[in-house]
């Protein structure tokens, strides 16, 4: 695959990864306690925990990410030749 090709695919699976992005509110019990109870008073406490639980969600995604982009590029084999003899495979 082409340079341009393969920078152009991955900037639509991104794109389209950003468009589809649903939010998501996932909290420990003591923490959604805390958060009903502040909301109920009218802080916007809230919002900063989602976006908080979220920020520490990507860590691993990212960890992951970059040692898979450097495991692709430490392993990639250059210039490997593929010429297979015509001699027949003797086993025994």
């Amino acid at each position: 695959m082409k340079t341009s090709l393969k920078i152009a695919l991955v900037l639509l699976i991104f794109g389209l990864t950003m468009v589809s992005v649903v939010p998501a509110f996932a909290q420990c019990a003591q923490c959604a306690a805390a958060v009903k109870t502040n909301a109920s008073s009218g802080s916007v406490t809230a919002a900063g925990l989602n976006k908080g639980i979220l920020f520490l969600l990507c860590a691993p995604y990212l960890a992951v990410a970059i040692g898979g982009y450097v495991w692709y590029k430490k392993y990639k084999r250059k210039n490997v030749s593929l010429d297979m003899q015509n001699e027949k495979l003797h086993l025994n």
